[in-house]
């Protein structure tokens, strides 16, 4: 693999040899370190022992504001005065963005159905119930994430969830007040509580509980690497949604690609944070360096510019390849949270259906994906590091669980018993067998 230094913070690289290796190669740049993990265990352990003194202390030290006094869940005079701040424009567009989504999966619910069959005189049912409870994470810190409030609360909202729990780091301004656009959007959603926590204390609390908060069926929703680890630590307790952070970007693209649409792309993922991971693969050598060159002139003076030329320096790239062939293999080794296909349209349909590894898959010069984080009623949840081979974005189904349920007569058990003797004895599971024999004894008749 060959690199040039250029006078952006992002490389342009030949990828030669296999195109999987290379994929896994970038991808490396962002992992959970050993390090990493067992310094986040150690909060969470803190947490479930201390509870609330626990979540205190990490609020302060990581948020630097003092929660001793303040009650960790959000009382409803604060959200109904978080009202008084945000403008009605901003009410306006959050009950936008809620219907477009609440529309979208309302749509989606109405897809999944109950099933029941009847084998001989079986009665096999699956029945989808909704969740008992849920956590929402909601990320803060250095930007406002009203948008993810209603992203996550909206699905579980539709599925039926019957308690729906936020929790979201306070201002670092001292005072303890969290982001009033977060309450607004948690109100608009039907969040049921809110609580003033952030970090891996509030995946520890939603986890294990605490003394002011209540441990939730599932968490779910976006957050940094070390919310990610921490969720992924935690699994082991209680259920998550996925590995959904920090965010990520790959842009497909040809010579027919504006390379200054591409350049905004890459920066306004790379906005997020330092350790977003973001890159274009293209086959054209034309469109790698003008996207080189639009980076040079829009990176001067841009809104969060030391984030996104850290971001872009530390885990940024433009790929050079052979072919769209290459390509293809590139991105479903990848496996990005977010696709964007921005080529002419005699290759279009030859990628999109070639490529079965991305949260999400955006289509055209005129489908960027901050459009999607907002408002195409699509989730801006998704899968990353890898994990979107497995699965895609968060919707109304990740808060249903399929039950299934099976009634048999005897005569039903009769006919399967031979099945069961024979698969239980070779398992070496005989009492498996017993179990059903003694219900075909003459003994079960008298």
């Amino acid at each position: 693999m060959e690199s040039k230094i250029n006078d952006t913070p992002i490389r342009v690289e030949r990828l030669e040899a296999n195109a999987a290796s290379n994929a896994r190669m970038l991808r490396n740049r962002l992992i959970m370190e050993e390090g990493r993990l067992g310094s986040i265990k150690a909060i969470l352990d803190d947490v479930r022992a201390r509870g609330d003194a626990a979540i205190r202390d990490y609020t302060l030290k990581f948020d630097g504001v003092d929660l001793t006094s303040i009650p960790l869940r959000v009382s409803r005079e604060e959200i109904d005065g978080a009202y008084s701040v945000v403008n009605k424009e901003e009410v306006d567009t959050l009950k936008a963005i809620r219907d477009r989504l609440e529309e979208v999966e309302r749509v989606f619910l109405s897809c999944i159905k109950d099933m029941h069959i009847t084998i001989g005189s079986s009665r096999i049912a699956r029945v989808f119930k909704p969740l008992s409870s849920v956590g929402c994470y909601i990320p803060g810190g250095r930007a406002r994430y009203a948008s993810s409030m209603l992203m996550c609360a909206i699905p579980a909202r539709v599925a039926g969830v019957r308690r729906i729990v936020a929790c979201t780091p306070p201002i670092p301004n001292g005072k303890g007040s969290v982001d009033p656009l977060t309450l607004v959007a948690a109100d608009l959603a039907g969040v049921d509580e809110v609580y003033r926590v952030g970090g891996a204390q509030a995946i520890g609390a939603m986890a294990y509980g605490s003394e002011s908060i209540r441990p939730v069926s599932k968490i779910v929703g976006p957050g940094g690497l070390a919310v990610t680890v921490a969720k992924y630590i935690v699994s082991s307790r209680v259920a998550i949604d996925m590995l959904a952070g920090p965010t990520e970007l790959l842009i497909v693209a040809d010579d027919t690609a504006d390379a200054r649409y591409v350049a905004l792309d890459l920066i306004a993922q790379a906005e997020h944070a330092p350790d977003t991971l973001c890159g274009l693969i293209t086959w054209s050598d034309t469109l790698a360096y003008g996207v080189v060159d639009e980076l040079s002139s829009l990176l001067t003076g841009i809104s969060r510019g030391e984030i996104v030329r850290e971001s872009l320096s530390r885990n940024g790239f433009i790929a050079l390849c052979s072919d769209e062939n290459y390509a293809i293999e590139f991105a479903n080794e990848f496996a990005p949270e977010h696709l964007q296909v921005m080529v002419g349209d005699d290759l279009k349909s030859r990628i999109v259906d070639g490529v079965d590894s991305a949260g999400m898959v955006l289509v055209g010069n005129y489908s960027p994906s901050p459009a999607s984080d907002y408002y195409t009623g699509t989730n801006h949840v998704l899968p990353t590091m890898g994990s979107a081979k497995a699965r895609a974005s968060l919707t109304c189904l990740d808060f249903l669980k399929p039950i299934s349920i099976v009634e048999l007569s005897k005569e039903d058990l009769k006919d399967i018993a031979r099945v069961v003797k024979h698969i239980a004895r070779a398992e070496g599971l005989e009492n498996h067998y017993r179990a059903v024999e003694a219900r075909l004894s003459n003994h079960d008749d008298e």
